[in-house]
């Protein structure tokens, strides 16, 4: 069982956190800098480079300890000239985008017929006789970010076991602003690769429409992305050493890549930021948690998730001490709160790969905790706690049985920008960006310095 009641014994903490955060300018200033004058920071950019050093820097001149990059090997993804061209029935540009990690075409492009599927099912009824030399357009409905997603990531190693020549995607997004969407895909090793890109919503719209009427739709679709060689990188971290145990962790972060468009303003720099500043703060107020608090932006999440995997190899045995993992990747919108999986899965909170909590008594007293704490976040409209947390770079920690939290936000436009262009500073509201500094430094400090831990995937 768990000792007192943690609202009580936090509260006057938890108020001169949410205070100092509340009327915070720093980290949006920080996050400016990034943005702006940074900017897009997909991996194997030089961009990416200037970052990881300019977080480092950051987090020494905030006064963290043990500062460090640890060196990550991350592919280098280059998308190059690309375009779309219908020319029948009409004659007209499209809004595309290359999906991460697609091949390109041959020189010169491709031109074929396109045939418009709006599931799985549906490509599967047309065979290999109806699908062999064409391009599949998949028009797939919005449902939320996991299962229409795994049209982008599966879609195209689908419709090529088929004898597709490439593949076009309607954006995953529920919205419509003639904006094109990008995302990694996943090529199946059995299969060939094909070019396969993103279309907007509406444009894949108007295809679907002119399929319904049977009219012969024609593509001309020229990619150059391509592979090069494994770029350096690295994640790069900085703590308050613990006064009691340093040797326990409570790690938070984010992801420091963005995609190579837009300026990764909400994917993922808002979470990255927005954790280094709740860290910050801490510190300034002169609080020091019995255990360690690492804050740690990871590389390579958008397109391979070696920042993870490098972080949980240089961890090795001391992941035994790692008490807590959180992570926030779903936007600086308004937070309500946290997500909480006793270990093994990731997730954004909002139908990716959520990690369900452990259904046992140490589970269930680590809910009553987290709920204990969620009541200080009340005051900011954070303070929901429910089940299924985690995150992508926090995943291989967790798959070991690191309890994970997710921050979650309202995630009303969130899919809106997503992935796209749009992802620009102007999209992060700075009072919801200082309520979610507020959420994560009264969460992690509290899971730092509190007596008992939560619950990991063993029940622990």
């Amino acid at each position: 069982m768990f000792a007192g009641d943690l609202t009580d014994q936090y509260k006057s903490a938890a108020d001169r956190l949410i205070d100092a955060a509340l009327a915070d300018n720093e980290g949006y200033a920080k996050l400016a800098y990034l943005c702006d004058r940074i900017g897009a920071r997909l991996s194997g950019m030089p961009s990416l480079d200037r970052a990881i050093q300019w977080s480092a820097a950051t987090m020494k001149s905030d006064g963290l300890s043990n500062v460090r990059v640890i060196p990550v090997k991350v592919p280098k993804w280059v998308r190059g000239a690309e375009s779309a061209q219908m020319l029948a029935p009409e004659n007209k540009p499209l809004h595309m985008l290359g999906l991460g990690m697609s091949v390109g075409t041959p020189a010169g492009g491709i031109t074929a017929d396109v045939v418009v599927v709006d599931d799985f099912d549906q490509l599967t009824k047309l065979g290999a006789e109806g699908v062999r030399g064409k391009i599949v357009l998949y028009n797939e409905k919005w449902v939320n970010y996991g299962a229409t997603g795994q049209y982008r990531r599966a879609g195209p190693s689908r419709a090529a076991a088929l004898g597709a020549v490439a593949v076009l995607l309607r954006s995953v997004t529920p919205h419509a602003m003639q904006i094109p969407h990008t995302g990694t895909l996943d090529y199946d090793d059995a299969q060939p690769k094909v070019p396969s890109a993103a279309l907007s919503v509406e444009d894949a719209l108007m295809l679907g429409r002119f399929a319904a009427l049977k009219l012969p739709i024609r593509i001309h679709l020229e990619m150059a992305a391509h592979m090069e060689p494994d770029a350096d990188s690295g994640d790069v971290m900085g703590e308050i050493p613990g006064r009691e145990h340093p040797e326990e962790v409570v790690v938070l972060g984010g992801h420091l890549d963005s995609w190579d468009v837009g300026r990764g303003a909400q994917d993922d720099g808002s979470g990255i930021i927005a954790s280094l500043q709740a860290v910050a703060l801490i510190k300034k107020l002169g609080l020091q948690p019995r255990r360690t608090i690492r804050v740690v932006f990871w590389v390579n999440e958008e397109n391979g998730g070696r920042g993870g995997e490098a972080y949980r190899a240089w961890v090795g045995d001391a992941i035994k001490n790692h008490v807590a993992a959180i992570e926030m990747d779903g936007g600086a919108e308004a937070p309500r709160g946290f997500g909480y999986g006793a270990g093994g899965g990731g997730g954004r909170g909002r139908g990716r790969g959520s990690a369900p909590p452990v259904a046992n008594a140490a589970a269930e007293n680590s809910m009553t905790m987290l709920r204990q704490i969620g009541k200080l976040l009340d005051r900011i409209g954070a303070g929901e706690i429910a089940g299924g947390g985690g995150g992508s770079d926090i995943a291989p920690l967790t798959r070991d049985g690191v309890p994970g939290l997710g921050e979650r936000s309202v995630g009303t436009h969130y899919f809106d920008w997503h992935h796209t262009e749009t992802d620009t500073l102007d999209k992060v509201d700075p009072d919801d960006f200082r309520k979610s500094i507020a959420a994560l430094a009264v969460m992690s400090y509290i899971l730092a310095d509190m007596p008992d831990k939560l619950a990991g995937s063993r029940g622990q």
